[in-house]
């Protein structure tokens, strides 16, 4: 019987795709850390997800940010994603924006469960750009991975309101307050 524990990370550090041993709070483990996380909380959100068409796509998304992961745990890999990717991403974006009433102010997350959801994984996607951006600049490397989570985050942004609007769950606008 394989066990699925190999006490190998007992000491605090990982391998890397390779063989190469780094401590766990390594900028490369924590980015692809984060980009699993990422992929967890769209699983979630897929538990209160109904409509297939938005199903479809985050499934897809998923399987892309395995990809992603793989290719920053692994030091010789090109980090990059093809462009193609990322203009995907627009169009979905714009497809589902044109159903939704344009927005005239900040809104608070919330809504369904769903878009609730949806809006907890975009702000999770937010933190992997932020923790893929500092190892980058960290290593010295150029890509496009950047842009392409700034744009799944505006996808689940997207997804989210379109999400309520499909549960007829009203959104509530931000409230600024001057006095604060």
């Amino acid at each position: 019987m394989t066990r699925i524990y190999t006490r190998a990370g007992d000491s605090g550090e990982t391998s890397l795709i390779g063989g190469v041993r780094v401590l766990k709070n390594n900028l490369r483990v924590e980015t692809y850390g984060n980009l699993d996380e990422l992929n967890s909380v769209i699983g979630a959100a897929l538990t209160k997800i109904k409509d297939q068409e938005i199903r479809t796509i985050l499934e897809q998304i998923q399987n892309e940010l395995f990809n992603i992961g793989a290719k920053i745990a692994n030091p010789k890999d090109k980090l990059a994603i093809k462009p193609e990717k990322i203009n995907s991403i627009e169009k979905i974006i714009d497809k589902f924006d044109r159903r939704l009433l344009p927005l005239k102010t900040f809104i608070l997350p919330g809504g369904g469960e769903a878009g609730s959801l949806l809006h907890i994984t975009r702000t999770s996607c937010r933190r992997c750009e932020r923790s893929l951006i500092a190892f980058l600049k960290k290593e010295g490397i150029k890509t496009n991975l950047p842009a392409y989570l700034n744009r799944l985050a505006d996808l689940l942004f997207v997804l989210a309101r379109y999400s309520n609007f499909l549960e007829k769950k009203k959104e509530k606008s931000w409230v600024k307050d001057a006095d604060l």
